[in-house]
């Protein structure tokens, strides 16, 4: 479904991804760990054509697709979905509009409001969210966990081919963090595919991990199956200080 070949970024004058390679399988999950500063976040917002990023050398290609040039609204549309480590308040929509106008411009297809409407609500009351919070602006004085779930509750309404999740679990509390991991499993299906990055491996406990990669200085240095995130947890990262 995606393959990246020796991918160089950069933002303004500082290179971050150094060479990066890495191939993600239709109904894979592909867990990204590494320290704060390492390019992850870097990858995904190249992966979706964050504007601040410049692509300096290599190849993303989706589906046979190369998407290097492509702008993101483009990329959206086929099928790329980015969850947010910090996801903005965008005060004047409500979540309702937000998610039914995305589905729309995505999917290209006109939404039948009440249908859409009964769907939303269901989605909400698996992953916990006040029904209320459909017509208020979006993340508009949410709470850290509230923002997180309304992302997963995109997740859903969107299903896209390929979801990108930055560090969705990132200050949630152990109850907030399994309904999360529940919400992601729900989405996930033989036929879409997931790069998670994680500091916290109890997002991962409902999923079942093909492989895990350790980011250091903008690439790869350690690729391997789950059990490479107990690795991690055990020794951190100095012990992959010599690969890279």
């Amino acid at each position: 479904m995606l393959e990246i070949k020796n991918l160089h970024a950069k933002a303004g004058d500082k290179e971050i991804l150094r060479g990066l390679n890495l191939n993600v399988g239709r109904g894979e999950i592909h867990v990204i760990l590494g320290a704060n500063g390492a390019g992850k976040s870097t990858l995904m917002n190249v992966l979706l054509g964050h504007p601040k990023y410049e692509i300096t050398g290599g190849e993303i290609f989706f589906e046979g697709e190369d998407l290097t040039t492509l702008k993101t609204f483009e990329r959206a549309r086929r099928g790329i979905f980015l969850s947010f480590q910090n996801p903005e308040e965008i005060p004047g929509i409500t979540v309702e509009n937000m998610l039914r106008t995305s589905k729309q411009a995505v999917t290209g297809e006109k939404i039948k409001i009440l249908q859409f409407r009964k769907e939303l609500r269901a989605l909400m009351s698996e992953l916990q969210i006040d029904p209320a919070y459909a017509e208020r602006y979006m993340n508009v004085g949410f709470s850290g966990g509230e923002k997180k779930r309304n992302e997963i509750l995109q997740l859903l309404v969107l299903n896209p081919k390929l979801a990108l999740l930055d560090e969705t679990d990132s200050g949630l509390d152990v109850d907030a963090v399994e309904i999360v991991s529940s919400g992601v499993a729900k989405f996930h299906n033989e036929n879409n595919s997931c790069i998670i990055i994680t500091h916290n491996a109890q997002i991962l406990k409902h999923l079942p991990v093909t492989y895990a990669h350790v980011f250091l200085n903008g690439r790869i240095v350690k690729s391997g199956g789950a059990e490479l995130v107990g690795e991690v947890t055990a020794g951190g990262y100095a012990q992959f200080e010599v690969a890279s």
